[in-house]
């Protein structure tokens, strides 16, 4: 009962509220409550969305058109979002993310340097747009036939392509195939470098030969005989420090020089000697006349 104007009112029943309004308040739907993402994709959830804000933020440009160069690695990327505005991008890293797809990627046309390493892609049919691209590195991802490179035929300036990176352990089920190399250059003959390994051009032959070298020491590989068992060039001991051996030539020698020195020791002596008798015999008695060294050096 509540008083109002003198007089007592009573208030209409409440009906009770249902589970939903229990948790949320009445007058609120499920799909408006405050405290739960609204209309939120699962991609969007586990990871971050490339948006206007990031692309400024991480360029320090303040128009999309006028960013040239874009590292945007291990951001935990799902999404590329409006990545495809940037029309006059030209280099571009996108490594270490969890990207599955390249779509927005297909507008930049003046991209010449793409890196996606590590990340979750089955196909690179976008990049066939981009008309500019010379390098790419796509190690590290879930490409599992050559037939998925076919969309790169037409990009004429593409010369160096990377599927695997054995320093950084990245590769692609594609590469695990004897015949990955040869398909990938009979797929893409413009190629000069794949796999950091240059296969046409200027200095092609040294690793072509590395090649063919490694390819005849892998076990299986031919039907010839095997390989002997690598020996020792030298035999046991031959490094080993050894004790000098005595020569009768260098001890005669030593000996004639001994007696040598002792012979010039025994002439300075005497020539000390006859020196001083020298100076004796002609310095009068209780005088002391200069050596004739002594006398030399005053002069």
């Amino acid at each position: 009962m509540v008083p109002f104007s003198g007089r007592a009112v009573s208030r209409p029943p409440v009906a009770p509220a249902s589970p939903s309004q229990n948790r949320q308040g009445p007058g609120l739907p499920d799909r408006l409550h405050p405290m739960e993402p609204q209309g939120e994709k699962p991609a969007e959830a586990d990871g971050v969305r490339v948006t206007p804000q990031l692309l400024k933020s991480r360029s320090g440009e303040f128009a999309l058109e006028s960013i040239l160069l874009l590292k945007l690695r291990g951001l935990g990327l799902v999404d590329l979002g409006c990545l495809g505005e940037c029309l006059g991008l030209e280099w571009l890293d996108l490594s270490g993310n969890a990207l599955t797809q390249l779509g927005p990627l297909a507008c930049l046309r003046q991209l010449a340097v793409l890196n996606v390493a590590d990340n979750r892609l089955t196909g690179l049919e976008p990049l066939g747009a981009c008309e500019s691209l010379q390098s790419l590195n796509a190690a590290g991802n879930l490409l599992a036939t050559p037939g998925q490179l076919q969309c790169l035929a037409g990009l004429r300036g593409l010369e160096y392509l990377r599927l695997r990176d054995p320093l950084a352990r990245l590769s692609n089920p594609l590469c695990t195939s004897p015949s990955y190399w040869a398909a990938v250059r009979e797929l893409l003959p413009g190629l000069k470098v794949i796999d950091g390994e240059r296969v046409s051009g200027r200095g092609s032959e040294f690793y072509q030969l590395c090649r063919d070298l490694d390819s005849s020491l892998r076990p299986g590989s031919s039907p010839g005989p095997r390989a002997t068992e690598a020996q020792p060039w030298v035999e046991p001991g031959y490094w080993e420090s050894r004790p000098t051996q005595s020569s009768s030539i260098l001890e005669e020698a030593c000996r004639q020089f001994q007696h040598a020195l002792r012979e010039c020791h025994d002439l300075d002596r005497q020539a000390n000697d006859s020196l001083a008798q020298a100076e004796r015999a002609l310095s009068p008695a209780g005088t002391t006349r200069p050596s004739c060294f002594e006398y030399a050096r005053g002069l």
